[in-house]
């Protein structure tokens, strides 16, 4: 790996902020905690120009694809808007490149679809979103239903605040478990959920059942973008 650690997460149009902004909270405490080796870290797109999230907020690109160096460790975060980039050559071409190159290939929550679809998943066990798990095996992933999965290279979270999870356990690779916890420290990391509702395991079903009708449309048109990405593969 070089130092300073190369970090790239890609920010994409209705991608859900806390996706990136959880782990971009970790990353960039490396320097504060670990500044031998120190991270750079990258907010990555085509462009420059402010990129509109699924939360009000927008997220400014710090570097194009095109100028950006081999990454120890590429991050494709989650959200509605990764259904377009399941079929952009573009997004797939850099997603593939950067992959094969990395140290550590990582997504947060539906993020785990684009890797599949760049055929970074192939054989490997991998977490995304609850609601999409079933369409991992597609991509060539072996669904794995836990909060944050690690095989080999890969490391994998589930839904939206799972990301704050994976970027710890990556520190700890990265660097080392005592930066890991002094950075999770200075989070106050410490979860304590008003509610027994964020995950159906545990859910109550009328709940469960209202978020699936919510997003029933939404789903199935990922499912089909899915099906798309998947065909490429086929002989």
């Amino acid at each position: 790996m070089t130092s300073p650690l190369q970090i790239g997460l890609i920010v994409f149009p209705d991608m859900t902020q806390l996706d990136a902004t959880g782990p971009l909270q970790v990353f960039t405490s490396i320097q504060i905690f670990a500044p031998d080796p120190g991270a750079q870290v990258h907010l990555l797109w085509k462009d420059l120009e402010p990129v509109p999230t699924d939360a009000i907020m927008t997220l400014t690109p710090t570097m194009t694809f095109a100028d950006c160096p081999q990454l120890d460790v590429l991050c494709v975060p989650g959200g509605q808007g990764t259904d377009a980039l399941l079929n952009d050559p573009e997004v797939i071409d850099f997603v593939r490149r950067q992959g094969q190159g990395a140290q550590w290939v990582t997504s947060v929550c539906t993020g785990a679809l684009v890797l599949g679809a760049a055929g970074l998943l192939d054989g490997y066990h991998a977490a995304t979103h609850w609601s999409s798990m079933h369409l991992l095996e597609e991509l060539g992933a072996i669904p794995t239903q836990q909060r944050v999965v690690v095989d080999r290279n890969r490391v994998t979270g589930g839904g939206v605040t799972a990301g704050i999870d994976f970027a710890l356990t990556l520190v700890a690779k990265l660097v080392d478990q005592p930066t890991a916890e002094v950075i999770q420290l200075r989070m106050e990391y410490n979860p304590a959920p008003p509610f027994h509702a964020g995950h159906p395991d545990e859910a109550p079903a009328e709940i469960v059942n209202r978020y699936k009708d919510r997003v029933a449309p939404s789903l199935a048109k990922r499912e089909q973008a899915v099906a798309e990405a998947a065909a490429r593969f086929e002989v």
